[in-house]
């Protein structure tokens, strides 16, 4: 993530000035069109990879007779090891997806240092994608599988948080148009989060595991095009941060500043707990349906990677009618602020993992596997709390960060994803060794206990966090 969002030359500034007579990407600047497009193609090379590589590595790459092809793996199972004690194949699989799915938010940090120091977003951004391309076709050979993993966190790092700020860059600070850019920008995401697992979910499963990682990579490629033709729409570079404030980032801040940095530093490990739910979806879950749930629909085997496509699709609707309520709600009464819709928002969503618990009681009842209406229903109640969740936090921790600090911020807001996704999959290493309805249980619990800690939070300090000069009454 960028550290210097807000620190442009006289030139960029003018830039991003004339942006507001850009509208022609409805109503936005040309340059969304082609950033939107491009994130939509990158995030369909991500997703693919991440709906397959669960099942991949405990099904096929982790198991006893193929491990040891993976160059370097046995160096990593002992780490892994050392700290955890032994683990299965599917324990394992769930380890090391849990830690990837966690490095990838916490390399965007490094990726912003490396375009505001010496590349510059741009081609930090090209860089980023090229090296995710690479990453995907070396999934194709078992011995390089931790080289492919080294590329994708890399390329994730140089190409998630500059993509995002150069669609932040399109609008002058005043221009009102950036917070529904961003929600084009997300949207884009959703379409590729539900085509991805379909495509190359469909092909690893049923075809290859290489052809689904392939189409993979073929996305990121399109993705790289994309981006390469559009770069006369792209917003101009940012000046480089100066060292000075670098290496003092706090020495002018206010009092009420540091406060407002205090909290939002100790809100990280409740964050943590906000997303345990969420997270398992795309790591114990579907090894869980694998075991437990029907996926017999008229005769055919559904792959378990579509899971992933439902949530993707029920998601998209639940941010949309997210927003649309909260527009609804705040022209009839004065809207809560993030802290009360996130706190609000976790004690919905331990819901989701609430219904699996009863799920996981019919399944031990019934000795048999449970209907796909039970997916349905835990990313329905999960996605409806988690709209008001994520997004929402990452309103928080803009609005609330002192402007010079606000890449940064942003960044530190990503570590709870980094710390969240390690510690989901530690818990999915109890899938083997708990009863479905305990491991479900406790996923409840600790969404459930976030959210009342996050009202808690709102209660004791909400005014710290207050705008300075709230609207009067």
């Amino acid at each position: 993530m960028t550290l210097a969002a807000a620190s442009l030359e006289p030139g960029a500034l003018a830039a991003r000035g004339a942006s507001r007579s850009d509208s022609a990407f409805f109503g936005h600047p040309a340059g969304l069109g082609w950033l939107s497009f491009c994130e939509l193609w990158e995030r369909f090379s991500f997703y693919g990879m991440q709906a397959l590589l669960v099942l991949y590595l405990s099904n096929w790459l982790f198991l006893p007779q193929n491990i040891g092809h993976v160059a370097g793996m046995e160096a990593v199972r002992r780490a892994i090891e050392s700290a955890t004690g032994p683990r299965s194949p599917q324990q394992l699989a769930s380890a090391v997806f849990g830690l990837y799915a966690g490095f990838v938010y916490l390399t965007p940090l490094f990726g912003g240092l490396l375009a505001d120091r010496v590349l510059g977003r741009t081609k930090t951004v090209v860089l980023g994608a090229s090296l995710m391309a690479a990453g995907h076709f070396l999934m194709a050979f078992e011995a390089s599988f931790l080289v492919a993993i080294a590329c994708l966190l890399v390329g994730v790092g140089c190409f998630k948080g500059n993509i995002a700020a150069q669609v932040g860059d399109l609008y002058p600070p005043d221009d009102r148009r950036r917070a529904s850019a961003f929600q084009i920008f997300v949207l884009a995401v959703q379409v590729a989060v539900i085509l991805a697992p379909i495509v190359c979910g469909t092909l690893g499963e049923k075809v290859a595991w290489h052809w689904g990682f392939g189409a993979a990579g073929v996305g990121m490629l399109i993705g790289l095009f994309v981006y390469l033709a559009g770069r006369r729409w792209l917003p101009p570079e940012p000046a480089p941060t100066p060292k000075a404030d670098a290496a003092h980032p706090g020495s002018a801040l206010t009092r009420r500043e540091k406060a407002r940095l205090a909290l939002l530093l100790a809100l990280i490990p409740v964050l943590v707990l906000s997303i345990v739910g969420n997270q398992q979806y795309g790591n114990a879950f579907p090894l869980w349906s694998e075991r437990h749930m029907d996926l017999i629909l008229f005769g055919w085997q559904v792959p378990v990677t579509w899971l992933q496509a439902i949530d993707a699709f029920v998601s998209t609707a639940t941010m949309l009618a997210s927003i649309a309520f909260w527009r609804w709600w705040a022209q009839r009464r004065r809207e809560p602020d993030e802290l009360t819709k996130m706190g609000w928002g976790a004690i919905l969503a331990a819901g989701g993992p609430a219904l699996i618990v009863l799920a996981a009681g019919v399944a031990d009842a019934t000795h048999s596997k449970v209907s796909l209406v039970w997916t349905l229903g835990y990313t329905l109640v999960n996605d409806l709390g988690f709209a008001n969740i994520l997004p929402v936090g990452l309103a928080l921790y803009s609005r609330a960060a002192p402007p010079r600090l606000e890449g940064l911020m942003i960044g530190v807001y990503y570590l709870h994803l980094f710390v969240g996704n390690a510690f989901v999959g530690w818990l999915a290493g109890f899938l083997e060794t708990m009863p479905g309805r305990e491991f479900w249980g406790l996923h409840a619990a600790l969404v459930l206990c976030s959210g009342v800690l996050l009202l808690g939070c709102r209660a004791a300090f909400g005014k710290v966090l207050a705008d300075e000069d709230p609207p009067k009454a």
